[in-house]
């Protein structure tokens, strides 16, 4: 087992309480995700005109709209639980995509160094002088909106940062005597890449993962938010709340129920990744 994955065995077992609450917001949230089309209680893009902008608990001909209706009077709960599914969609591959690309871009360039280094840490040092929200809007403006283009813009916005981190952590490992030793055993760079540096540089890619996730799920909320991202009439949290800015006033609901599942997501992975960059860091004082 690697010195990383040996060090958060050890310390979980000392697991903060608020750490655990945070825990079980993000499984309430990944369950209510996965069963959305069972506990939603209605179809998300059900219309009923004579129910629009009421609010949350309103009944309307035997049917009860728990946290109230839009503006076409589709039912908030049912779009919530929906746009749940897809801006963690989003987030997910999207964090998949930019790390795969990012940290074997990181490792070649921290292990063959010369040539290959020159080009990865530059073309990496050009994408990280773009203001990343920037970048994806221009992208996705020019491939146009859709659920993978967005997934693709949000990856090649992000993977950059898995690149450096990669790069710096190959540098430290391939000079530890196992490596040199497996090196003098004739192993192949890719064999010793993949069986040795990898899982020894897996803490450090964890912890931007995290932290990259969170970031994700903004970003596509933002997008949708601004009409880039995920289209009508699919339902994501930005796009719920593009269309609820207009009835801030009147219907504050449409707004809040999405911006407090936001905020409460984004917090709780945000505190889990803290907890873990503390587990895995060997200068934390935790023990």
């Amino acid at each position: 087992m690697t010195v990383p994955a040996l060090a958060l065995r050890r310390r979980a077992r000392r697991v903060p309480l608020s750490v655990v609450a945070v825990l079980a917001i993000l499984a309430l949230i990944v369950a209510l995700t996965v069963l959305a089309p069972y506990v939603a209680p209605f179809d998300p893009n059900r219309q009923t005109l004579l129910a629009r902008l009421k609010p949350p608990g309103f009944s309307y001909r035997g049917a009860t709209y728990w946290l109230g209706t839009d503006d076409l009077g589709r039912d908030l709960l049912s779009r919530t639980l929906t746009g749940a599914g897809v801006s963690l969609g989003v987030a997910i591959l999207s964090v998949v995509v930019s790390t795969l690309v990012g940290v074997a871009l990181g490792m070649l360039a921290g292990w063959f160094r010369g040539w290959t280094e020159t080009v990865i840490m530059r073309l990496v040092d050009i994408m990280m002088s773009i203001p990343a929200i920037l970048l994806a809007v221009l992208t996705v403006a020019v491939l146009g909106p859709g659920f993978l283009k967005l997934v693709l813009v949000l990856a090649l916005t992000r993977w950059p940062r898995y690149t450096r981190v990669a790069y710096a952590q190959t540098l430290q490992v391939a000079n530890l005597p196992f490596i040199k030793a497996s090196e003098l055993a004739g192993a192949g760079a890719g064999r010793i890449l993949f069986r040795h540096v990898l899982p020894n540089i897996a803490g450090p890619i964890l912890i931007v993962m995290t932290a990259e996730f969170g970031l994700m799920i903004l970003f596509e909320s933002g997008l949708s938010f601004l009409g880039l991202g995920i289209q009508p009439p699919s339902a994501s949290w930005g796009s719920i709340m593009s269309v609820g800015r207009q009835y801030i006033e009147r219907a504050p609901w449409i707004v809040a129920v999405p911006g407090v599942c936001l905020f409460l997501l984004v917090f709780s992975v945000n505190v889990v990744g803290d907890w873990l960059r503390d587990q895995l860091d060997p200068r934390s004082r935790t023990r």
